[in-house]
């Protein structure tokens, strides 16, 4: 598979992130007919760059981080550079491919695993997970139920990055029956931002 390279500047680092050069051509006609299956993880989204850029600011040290739909996996690398010990899952062979190689890359330490959220337990049962991350996620408004459900059997805080996907607002008012969310705006999403949950006991 061919690859192209984007670099991205983060808290003093260089980090080059590997990735295809055209998602479109990666479509599968017959995994998209079987469960609607898109290569998202094949680009650079700027949700990933936006949550990678607070993570780089926030203390990480020790902390068991879990990344849900990780793609390229540029926040799981700059959490792990920062000494978290982290799972970087998809649900898309190909993206754990890249996670790994652009680990790699930048010299993180992370483990990876094929996940589907529908089929998460293992994930559960391995918290609870100090820090939970997702970028982007919520591209389909399918996800938004799946999503509201697994994160609470995860861990008690959890950084969502979305560029206001229409999807976004349904699970925002979902999120907030049950945790203290709050939002950080960044450049890279004029229209969303990054949302930190933070389970009510702790807020």
């Amino acid at each position: 598979m061919d690859v192209v390279e984007t670099t991205v500047e983060l808290a003093g680092r260089t980090l080059t992130i590997e990735h295809p050069p055209d998602a479109v051509e990666l479509i599968d006609e017959a995994a998209f007919e079987r469960e609607e299956f898109l290569p998202y993880w094949a680009e650079l989204w700027p949700s990933g760059v936006a949550l990678a850029q607070v993570i780089a600011a926030r203390p990480s040290r020790g902390e068991a981080v879990l990344e849900l739909g990780c793609g390229l996996a540029l926040p799981s690398i700059v959490a792990a550079l920062g000494g978290a010990r982290v799972l970087a899952t998809d649900w898309s062979p190909d993206a754990l491919v890249f996670a790994r190689r652009n680990a790699e890359r930048n010299g993180a330490e992370l483990e990876t695993a094929l996940v589907a959220w529908a089929d998460a337990g293992e994930l559960a049962q391995r918290g609870p997970w100090q820090l939970v991350l997702a970028a982007d996620v919520l591209y389909e408004r399918r996800n938004v139920d799946p999503l509201l459900s697994l994160l609470p059997r995860l861990g008690s805080e959890a950084l969502l990055a979305d560029p206001g996907r229409p999807a976004l607002p349904a699970f925002l008012a979902g999120a907030r029956t049950r945790w203290h969310v709050t939002e950080t705006p960044t450049a890279e999403l004029p229209r969303g931002g990054v949302f930190r949950l933070l389970s009510r006991q702790y807020a």
